[in-house]
């Protein structure tokens, strides 16, 4: 059964950075989309960065020249590398993989459980 752990996340001052991670397992054939979302209180969950098996990681503008999404694929592992923190920041961030399970064969996208960011002084 496939699933997506997050960790990394935690309280920090702005101007700060964390890193998060996201670990998937299970038995998979392949991973087309990997991406990373937040959700902040009282608002809707909104993309920050993704990365397909075929490019280069796009981002949001609000979070350009700050976040920077990478990915292990041999460990299909995906990270989020956070700088220059602000307030506006402050959201519970979710992974999320689109992916063929190797038990289904059906393509589908999975959610990891969320982490807590927070950016306060």
């Amino acid at each position: 059964q496939v699933q997506l752990v997050e960790s990394g996340g935690g309280l920090v001052q702005p101007g700060g950075s964390l890193r998060l991670s996201c670990a998937i397992s299970g038995s998979i054939i392949d991973i087309y989309t990997m991406a990373w979302y937040r959700q902040a209180p009282g608002k809707e969950r909104n993309l920050v960065a993704l990365i397909t098996n075929r490019g280069n990681p796009d981002y949001v503008d609000s979070v350009k020249g700050r976040f920077t999404m990478s990915t292990d694929n041999a460990a299909n592992t995906m990270h989020l590398h956070m700088t220059s923190l602000k307030p506006e920041d402050t959201a519970v961030y979710y992974c999320s993989a689109d992916l063929l399970p190797s038990n289904t064969r059906r393509r589908f996208i999975y959610w990891g459980q969320g982490t807590q960011v927070t950016v306060s002084s």
